[in-house]
């Protein structure tokens, strides 16, 4: 099952992930993200697009088990929203997420973004192949190409890690859902200094897309860059850009994450 097909079953009452989309023994927590946001903004008025998105990974959510949605409108303001939203397995909730929704408004502020980094083009940058049974599940839905830092477990203490990211399977365009699941695909960029396997997790994540957003095919891939800013006690501290093909921004990211090695 391709992640447009997900994307419309949010609607049923109990959606089933397949194991494809696993990550370890959880789901790939992307998916999970992009679905809520999904279920959540079907609760906005139409012309507010996503401006940031917190979420919380509270559990694993298990693949071949039913979730649901629960989707709370905290408030609608002249220019702005504000969405809660949860995603449940098993009675309990497993992820938690607040949306910021806002239209534009008037303003004199106008600061353009710095360009996307020199590197070189997807087809000349390492990839990521699906291994059965050593990369996680999920990777086979994605094409990703390294371009910044090492692959996890390589055991050099680079402070940058990313490259070029994209959907296999494309779907008919590229909306904030598909941004969101592409950005939490990659492994956090503590991982390279490790010299061996060990589990790490996303604790809390946040997300802000930039509008008016640049162009976008559903083919074209993004270019992810992710840096350290601090790691130590079990815990890494990183913030990522995403850049279009053409180099403009579309989104940026902050993660806590947990590795045990």
């Amino acid at each position: 099952m391709h992640f447009d097909e997900l994307l419309a079953g949010v609607e049923k009452d109990d959606l089933v992930i397949p194991a494809s989309w696993g990550q370890g023994r959880a789901t790939f927590g992307g998916l999970v993200a992009a679905l809520t946001f999904q279920k959540m903004q079907g609760a906005v008025q139409p012309g507010r697009p996503l401006r940031a998105l917190q979420v919380a990974f509270v559990g694993p959510v298990t693949v071949d088990e039913p979730v649901t949605f629960e989707v709370e409108l905290l408030r609608e303001g002249r220019a702005a929203s504000q969405v809660q939203g949860r995603l449940r397995q098993g009675g309990e909730v497993r992820l938690a997420a607040l949306a910021s929704f806002g239209s534009e408004r008037e303003s004199s502020v106008t600061v353009a973004a710095d360009p996307a980094p020199e590197v070189p083009a997807p087809d000349a940058c390492p990839e990521l192949r699906h291994i059965p049974g050593v990369t996680p599940e999920f990777t086979q839905h994605l094409d990703m190409r390294w371009a910044f830092g090492h692959f996890p477990f390589a055991g050099k203490p680079a402070r940058e890690m990313g490259g070029w990211m994209r959907f296999r399977e494309a779907g008919n365009a590229m909306g904030d859902a598909h941004v969101i699941a592409l950005v939490d695909a990659w492994p956090p960029a503590v991982l390279q200094h490790l010299k061996k396997p060990a589990p790490a997790s996303s604790m809390s994540w946040s997300l802000e897309i930039v509008h008016p957003r640049p162009e976008m095919r559903a083919d074209d891939p993004l270019l992810y860059r992710a840096v350290i800013d601090q790691a130590g006690g079990g815990y890494g501290h990183t913030q990522a850009t995403i850049w279009n093909r053409q180099g403009e921004l579309v989104a940026l990211s902050r993660q806590t994450v947990t590795v045990f090695g």
